[in-house]
């Protein structure tokens, strides 16, 4: 696998408090994969890793949301830390940017609180997923099936409840963003009902 991912760019979307192996677990899985990887943030700068709740490594921002442009990436990665997708799910901008990927039927991979900014994005409906237990009335809430597995593939969605599922997550997301676009995404995406 270690070229499986050779000319496709990544994109991560993360903020401060985003759970810090939940970042670096699948960035050197992706990057040992062959992808070349860049960290768009809703700011400019580094961002502040958590180890739960004890702050951890800091990170260096390539690209804020605004200056980035979903058509440059062929994949989407978005970590989880319960600050992290709560902070990025009130952002308008990061919130287009997810939907984009869905959108363009490009693979996207969240793991546990990470699914708080596809709810919001809108697209979740119909779709079986999986994440951190705490949000399962949410996710069924914005018409999902949420399941208690340590991943979840649905139509180039991959996702995953905790840090103990990164390496079934990792796996999964080499498998879908080397098949790259999944056309039946676009069909499930939806506006986000009020």
């Amino acid at each position: 696998m270690a070229n499986a991912l050779s000319g496709k760019r990544v994109a991560f979307l993360a903020t401060d408090m985003v759970e810090q192996v939940e970042l670096t677990g699948p960035w050197e899985a992706l990057q040992n994969a062959g992808a070349t990887l860049e960290l768009i943030s809703n700011k400019d700068g580094q961002i502040q890793g958590f180890n739960h709740y004890d702050k951890a490594d800091t990170f260096k921002v390539d690209k804020t949301v605004e200056e980035a442009d979903p058509g440059d990436y062929d994949a989407l990665v978005l970590p989880g830390g319960v600050g992290n997708p709560d902070a990025l799910r009130m952002d308008e901008n990061a919130v287009h940017f997810v939907r984009d990927f869905f959108e363009q039927g490009k693979p996207v991979g969240a793991i546990c609180h990470a699914p708080w900014l596809l709810i919001e994005a809108g697209v979740v409906r119909n779709r079986t997923v999986t994440s951190w237990p705490s949000l399962t009335t949410d996710l069924r809430n914005a018409g999902a099936r949420r399941v208690d597995q340590e991943v979840v593939v649905d139509n180039g969605l991959v996702t995953s409840r905790k840090p103990d599922d990164i390496p079934a997550f990792n796996k999964k997301l080499i498998e879908e963003f080397a098949e790259g676009r999944h056309p039946a995404q676009a069909v499930k995406t939806g506006a986000r009902s009020s």
